[in-house]
């Protein structure tokens, strides 16, 4: 596989950097990346694979786009106001860069659908919302064996971390399992639409960093930022050898009552 004239020309600035040129590119151009969620991290996190040229991209969204959503998800817009997310996502994404191979997966994930879908993929991409969307993804991850990259945005502030299954702490390391309370969402604390834009690229550069091979992903690292502040942290992380998900005696199947 080698990079077309029109290829060399849209990736310059990607191929002109120290570390990626042409070879890191091709990475790109084969890797295989299903990102779940086209709100409001996803949207930076899509547009910006789409445009460094990640090659064969999975759209996962079964919501439908909302006027609350406007504010922050800035793939969509009015006139997508009751489309799916995946097939607006996907209008988008095709008119920036058509030479890709993308795919729309227009329904919610599931312990019944999510191994099928992230099967074929090389780095799964968590942009949810939704804590139990959160544990089933990371727990479907450690089981297929998938790199997982993940951040939570709320209010004026966020989180990111990568996970390699089986070698750097899993989300559930962090947090055992979904809450039993009910938590604050971005409905009723609200969330400030840059921080999910901020987050959202976050992502989509541990995304490049991880295919690519250059710099440092947050692998036993968790990032965190208040932008009010502009206040960043790293802080250390470490797998948990008894986790419930990834540790020694870990899960060895989806149990659907924990996502519900």
């Amino acid at each position: 596989m080698e990079l077309t004239q029109e290829e060399l020309e849209r990736y310059n600035r990607n191929i002109v950097l120290a570390g990626i040129g042409q070879a890191g590119q091709l990475k790109l151009k084969k890797a295989r990346v299903f990102v779940v969620g086209a709100g409001g991290l996803g949207s930076p996190i899509l547009y910006y694979l789409t445009a460094a040229g990640v090659g064969n991209i999975g759209i996962c969204d079964g919501d439908v786009v909302d006027t609350s959503n406007l504010q922050r998800q800035i793939l969509h817009n009015t006139q997508d106001i009751n489309k799916n997310k995946a097939k607006s996502a996907y209008e988008k994404l095709y008119a920036l860069n058509p030479t890709l191979n993308l795919q729309r997966i227009e329904e919610r994930l599931n312990t019944q659908n999510i191994l099928t879908y992230i099967k074929n993929y090389d780095i799964i991409v968590e942009a949810t919302d939704v804590f139990s969307a959160k544990f089933l993804i990371n727990d479907a991850c450690v089981l297929a064996n998938k790199i997982l990259v993940r951040a939570s945005a709320l209010a004026f502030s966020g989180q990111a971390m990568s996970i390699k299954p089986k070698t750097s702490a899993c989300y559930a390391c962090l947090f055992n399992e979904p809450p039993k309370i009910t938590m604050p969402t971005g409905a009723t604390a609200g969330i400030l639409g840059a921080v999910a834009g901020l987050f959202g690229c976050i992502e989509a550069n541990e995304v490049i960093k991880i295919i690519t091979g250059v710099g440092e992903p947050l692998f036993d690292r968790l990032l965190t930022c208040d932008v009010r502040s502009m206040d960043f942290r790293t802080i250390a992380i470490k797998r948990n050898p008894t986790c419930r998900v990834c540790g020694e005696n870990g899960i060895t199947s989806l149990d659907a009552t924990l996502y519900q």
